[in-house]
This record gives structure tokens, C-alpha cells and sequence, in this order.
């Protein structure tokens, strides 16, 4: 076998990194002003996880107001301050930022590429993004000006007029959060350009757009939704930071405008924004069921087709959450079938990672272990998703706790199980040493146990009518036992998670040197150092296969390119 370690393109310096940066404010100013693509990408990934933990705590907070009825835990008022900062703050700073970061990070490594095709535009991404957060957090304290203790937002993630209105809305909080979520837009947008610019314009010698990795293309297409969505969400936010300054009415059905055009506007960003978050999970099963199957990943041209009709019939799906504000029998039908051709291309990549999967020498290494659960969530999800594009049956459990079941279901059981599957396999990559894997199993069961506790139960309250967004409920209704299971159930995933931030942290010192190519894998990143140096490649590597790293090992096996 030829040494996995030397490149495609010609001589690299493959000696291990060890430069010393000087002092801590030193390093932290490299930090600060850097341009590397990498460096910006964990910084994305630091971020994110640090308001998953802020997030998983609000909603340890909103399981124990609702283990038991009567519950006195949380008042009203900070139950729905909670329940709107822990949506928002999963949606905008942890999902985007995380899906962003592996983007940043893995792009350019995987197509040749020594940098974004815009590496200070990169920069002020993420510091944009960064200071979103930031300001949405400081309306904790900053929400009612400086007379008392503040108040964040109590809107809801999806803000719904007349709730924004001045009149119905106390100090500065959802000031707070329209502004935030403008300034974390401008980010991502920046985010999105680079990426598109340099998956198109960046590519090394020989790597056509058929010869990228499926994850490339799956972040192409999340760059292209991300521009065509994020534009109106951010255009509502300025329409109603004039509607509560300036005396826009836009949605203030009194005065002449309609609240059912911000419901128009948020759903066009918020239905596609679950395939920008899902396509990235999508993305790292990708490369790492093929890689722990041992097989070329089954059907490429059709997966990288589907990856673009979830795209487009994305775009298309809004209002199927707006069956019950009065929308006529032709509108409703036509999203009933958007919603339902959606199933099409997502049942054609389920079958294209089964069939990777069949006949294969698979290894239950941690990644793949994530990998498998999602694929088993992910197709429950899907069923649940289907039934709900059914107007008759969504209007019955429209606003239940079954929605919101269904909406963790996708957006967890992908999420926060491809992306650390994502991280056990690349950690080796961005860091030198390899994660535990002991600790990491641990980490997969526990997560696994908590996730069907919590979200498989969810189900049943709400098809009881139980509804969604309440501070608290009568007993005797036949919900109290299923919200403690769905409480303990949540307890036991924050258990997991705090396994895996220890995992990251003990490992990043006390882990075992990873090498190259610790995974026997086959693509760009892994011909280069762990971790990389800042060029990347220290000349433009050259492939003629979508598996160039296994064409170096196996030069006397041609057919093996799955061309």
C-alpha cells in the first residue's frame, strides 16, 4: 500500500505543528485578527457549542416547569422569556453557527483549496454573527434600559404580530432580539457568498463539480437557500423595527396591515431554515457511512440530485404552517403537495445509505454509531412530517405539543447526532489526537436513551391536546406522566452532552495522536497534517477520482473510483 500520508499534488511538510505563539494575549490576538479559514471554523464550532449548553439549560428550566402540573417552579412571565431565548438561541446560535463552522472549516481542505475564496469577508462574518448573539444575550440585562433588572424577549422564536407590538410588548427586549437577529443575517449572508465563491471558483486541479465530496455540494446548496431565505427574514426584522419606531403598520391589523404577512415572511426563512440546518447533518453522513462501510458511497449523480430537489421544493413548503389562519381550499392544496414531494428526495438518499451500507465490512466506531441513529430518527421524523403536510390532520395538532415532538424529532435527531458524529470523526483532523472512545460510547447511549424518552413521548401529550408554548397545566388530563418521562428524558441528554464537552476538553490534551489519516479515509483533508498547517497544501494537489486519497493507497486498483 502506498503511504497515506504523502499528497496529491506534490511535497508537503508533514512535520507536526509546534510552533510557539508567545504569550496567552499573544494568542489570543492571532486569535482575534486571524483570516484562516480553519481558526475562524472553531471558533464557529466553540461558539455554537457554548449556547448549546446555554440553550440545553433553558431547556432543562422549561422541562422542570412542566415535569408536574401546578408547578410554581418558573412565573409565567419567565417561562416565556425562557421559551423564546432557548428557540432562538438553538435556531440562530447554535444551529447556523455550528453547520457554518463545519463548512468553514472542512470546504476549502476538501477541495484543494489553501484558504475561502474571501478570507477577511470570512472574518467579519463570524465576528457579525458573534456579536448577534451577543446583543440578544444583553437584553437580559438591557431589555427594560437601566431602570430595573431587564427582560428578555417573551415573543417566541417565530415572534408572531401582534406580540412585537409595541403595545403588547414591555421595554426594549424584542427590539433586542430584531436587532440581533439583522446582525447575525449580515453574517451568515457573508457566510453564505464565500462559501458559494469558493466551492465554484476554488477548486484544485482535476476536481470537477462531479468529483466533489457530497458534503461540498451539500454546503453549496445550504449557501444558495441560506442567501434566498435569510434575505426576507432580515427584511421582516427591518419592517418591524420601523413598525415599532416609525410608525410602519406593516403588521399592525388596526392601523391597516396584516399579521399574517409576517407569518408569510418568517415561514419562507423558517420552513427551508430546517433543510439548512438538516442538509449540513445530511452532509456528514455523507462521508461518514462510506468511510465505515468501506464502499463508495451508493448512487452519487442521484444523491447529489436529491441534495438539490430538497433545495428547491424547500423553498416552496412555507405555509404549510399556516393551514389554520384561514388560507383558501387551492392555497392549502398546493403546499399539501409541496410539502408532501419532499419526501421523494430525502426517501431516495435513505435508500442510497442503506444500499452503501448493505454488503459492507461496516465499523461501529463512535461516528458511525451517530449515524445509524439518525438514519433511524430521521426516517420517523420524516413519517410525522408527512402526516402533519395532511391539512386536515395538521389543523387538528396544529400548536400541540405533537408539533413540536415532530419539529425536535428532525431537527435533534439530525442535528445533534450527525454533528457529533461529525466531531468524533474530524477531531483527529482540526485538533491531533483522537477522542475517546469509551467516553464517547457512553455519550451515544446515554444521548440515545434521553432522545427517545423525551421526544418519542412528547407525541402522545400532544395527540391528548396538549397544547404547545403553555407555562403550565390542570391534572387529571392524562398528561401529567408522560411530561415527567419527557423531563427525566431530558435530564438524561444533558447528562450525555456534558460527557461529550468533557470528551472535547480531556482529548484536546490527553487524547491519543491521531496521525494523518486516522479513519483509513479517502478524501483531500486527510493527505495533510493533523492539524493542518496555515497553507493547507504546500502545492495544489491534483486528483483524478472523487477518491483521490484511495487512488494514492491503491494505484494498482483503477476500477476502484466508482466514477
Amino acid at each position: 500500500m502506498a503511504d497515506s500520508t504523502l499528497p496529491i499534488g506534490g511535497a508537503i511538510d508533514l512535520t507536526p505543528q509546534s510552533e510557539v505563539y508567545g504569550t496567552w494575549l499573544e494568542q489570543v490576538h492571532d486569535w482575534v485578527v486571524t483570516a484562516d479559514h480553519k481558526k475562524i471554523g472553531l471558533m464557529y464550532m466553540a461558539y455554537a457549542l457554548i449556547f448549546l449548553l446555554v440553550g440545553g439549560v433553558e431547556a432543562i428550566l422549561l422541562r422542570i416547569q412542566l415535569a408536574v402540573p401546578h408547578n410554581n417552579f418558573l412565573s409565567p412571565e419567565v417561562f416565556n422569556r425562557i421559551f423564546t431565548m432557548h428557540g432562538t438561541t438553538m435556531v440562530f446560535l447554535m444551529g447556523m453557527p455550528l453547520i457554518i463552522g463545519f463548512g468553514n472549516y472542512l470546504v476549502p481542505l476538501m477541495i484543494g483549496a489553501r484558504d475561502m475564496a474571501f478570507p477577511r469577508l470570512n472574518a467579519f462574518s463570524f465576528w457579525m454573527t458573534s456579536l448577534g448573539g451577543l446583543f440578544l444575550y444583553y437584553s437580559f440585562i438591557g431589555g427594560v434600559g437601566l431602570q430595573g433588572a431587564g427582560s428578555a424577549p417573551d415573543v417566541t422564536w417565530w415572534a408572531y404580530a401582534p406580540l412585537t407590538e409595541r403595545a403588547f410588548s414591555r421595554g426594549h427586549s424584542t427590539d433586542y432580539w430584531a436587532l440581533a437577529l439583522i446582525i447575525s443575517g449580515f453574517g451568515t449572508i457573508g457566510a453564505a457568498v464565500n462559501i458559494i465563491a469558493t466551492t465554484l471558483c476554488m477548486r484544485c486541479k482535476g476536481m470537477t463539480l462531479f468529483r466533489m465530496p457530497l458534503l461540498v455540494w451539500l454546503n453549496l446548496v445550504v449557501a444558495g437557500m441560506i442567501l434566498i431565505t435569510i434575505s426576507p427574514l432580515t427584511a421582516a426584522q427591518i419592517m418591524l423595527v420601523i413598525d415599532r419606531y416609525l410608525g410602519g403598520h406593516f403588521f399592525d391589523s388596526q392601523a391597516g396591515g396584516s399579521p399574517v404577512v409576517w407569518n408569510h415572511f418568517f415561514w419562507i426563512f423558517g420552513h427551508p431554515e430546517v433543510y439548512v440546518l438538516v442538509l449540513p447533518a445530511f452532509a456528514i453522513a455523507n462521508e461518514i457511512i462510506p468511510v465505515f462501510s468501506r464502499k463508495a458511497i451508493f448512487g452519487y449523480p442521484a444523491m447529489v440530485a436529491a441534495s438539490v430537489g430538497i433545495g428547491l421544493i424547500s423553498l416552496s413548503v412555507w405555509a404549510h404552517h399556516m393551514f389554520t389562519v384561514g388560507m383558501n381550499s387551492a392555497s392549502n392544496a398546493f403546499f399539501v403537495l409541496s410539502t408532501g414531494m419532499v419526501g421523494v428526495p430525502t426517501g431516495i438518499k435513505i435508500f442510497n445509505w442503506l444500499a452503501t451500507m448493505w454488503g459492507g465490512k461496516i465499523r461501529f466506531a463512535t461516528p458511525m454509531l451517530f449515524c445509524n441513529a439518525f438514519l433511524i430518527q430521521f426516517l420517523f421524523a420524516g413519517l410525522t412530517g408527512i402526516m402533519l403536510s395532511v391539512a386536515p390532520w395538521n389543523w387538528q395538532l396544529h400548536n400541540s405539543y405533537f408539533v413540536v415532538a415532530h419539529f425536535h424529532y428532525v431537527l435533534v435527531g439530525a442535528i445533534v447526532f450527525c454533528f457529533p458524529g461529525g466531531f468524533y470523526y474530524w477531531y483527529p483532523k482540526m485538533t491531533g489526537r483522537m477522542l475517546d472512545e469509551r467516553l464517547g460510547k457512553w455519550h451515544f447511549w446515554l444521548f440515545v436513551v434521553g432522545f427517545h424518552m423525551t421526544f418519542d413521548f412528547m407525541h402522545v401529550p400532544g395527540l391528548l391536546g396538549m397544547p404547545r408554548s403553555i407555562y403550565t397545566y390542570e391534572p387529571g388530563r392524562g398528561w401529567d406522566g408522560w411530561n415527567m418521562i419527557v423531563s427525566i428524558g431530558g435530564a438524561v441528554q444533558a447528562v450525555a452532552t456534558l460527557i461529550f464537552v468533557y470528551n472535547l476538553v480531556h482529548s484536546y490534551f490527553k487524547g491519543a495522536e491521531a496521525g494523518p489519516d486516522p479513519w483509513d479515509a479517502w478524501t483531500l483533508e486527510w493527505t495533510t497534517t493533523s492539524p493542518p498547517p496555515a497553507y493547507n497544501f504546500a502545492s495544489e494537489p491534483v486528483v483524478s477520482s472523487r477518491r483521490p486519497l484511495w487512488d494514492l493507497k491503491h494505484p494498482e486498483d483503477p476500477d476502484s473510483r466508482y466514477e
